[in-house]
């Protein structure tokens, strides 16, 4: 666990919990508040009422779920930064997959931690956030790092049709071809090549690396 600075010891660091699991909710609570260096000043249910209590409540760390009711974590954690770049967001999430976790690291978090994971990672998640160091959680740290390559540049987007990028904003969403289709109301193979399609404009290898040029051009 990374030990809190001299700072952390003589004025607490002010800690705000996203979550919208009240059980979760009481859980992270009751594990975090016998530790002197954080001071928990609030809590929000939804990714509005984070964006909110964030402006309202000014905390140095926050603690934040993705899947949030009315506005997704990653999109709050877009929000907060956009306004507060100086707080940190600490993600604690059961979501795994290569798309999510890239996103919300794209959209400015500090750290990202899986639900169940004990509380000394957590801890260690907080303080390195605080620091202004980046942690992942060991499951997925490693297909983060198989990814970071640089991206296209956000240039490329441009080269995308209307259609392709209809394809690219659901593939940042973290739908699959079959959902895509679905939504897009095309065939599954007709999804695929336009998936092919997105690759090659944007010179990247996979999907993820294509939601990664997307978020960071600024298209979602």
């Amino acid at each position: 666990m990374v030990e809190p600075t001299p700072a952390q010891e003589t004025t607490p660091l002010r800690l705000l919990i996203v979550e919208d699991d009240p059980m979760m909710q009481l859980g992270l609570e009751q594990s975090l508040e016998d530790y002197a260096h954080l001071q928990i000043v609030g809590q929000a249910s939804d990714g509005y009422m984070a964006v909110e209590l964030a402006q309202k409540l000014h905390p140095d760390v926050i603690v934040m779920d993705i899947g949030l009711p009315r506005l997704d974590g990653i999109a709050a954690t877009q929000e907060i930064k956009k306004s507060q770049p100086d707080v940190h967001i600490v993600v604690l999430t059961s979501h795994t997959s290569e798309t999510e976790v890239v996103a919300a690291l794209s959209s400015g978090a500090d750290a990202y931690c899986i639900k169940g994971t004990n509380v000394d990672r957590l801890l260690a998640a907080i303080d390195a956030a605080y620091q202004g160091a980046t942690y992942l959680d060991p499951q997925i740290a490693r297909r983060v790092i198989d990814h970071l390559k640089p991206p296209a540049p956000a240039a490329n987007i441009g080269q995308l049709s209307q259609r392709e990028l209809e394809v690219l904003k659901l593939m940042v969403d973290g739908m699959s071809n079959p959902e895509i289709a679905a939504a897009l109301y095309l065939s599954p193979n007709t999804v695929k090549t336009h998936i092919r399609g997105i690759m090659n404009k944007l010179a990247v290898d996979d999907r993820v690396q294509a939601a990664v040029v997307a978020l960071r051009s600024g298209l979602v």
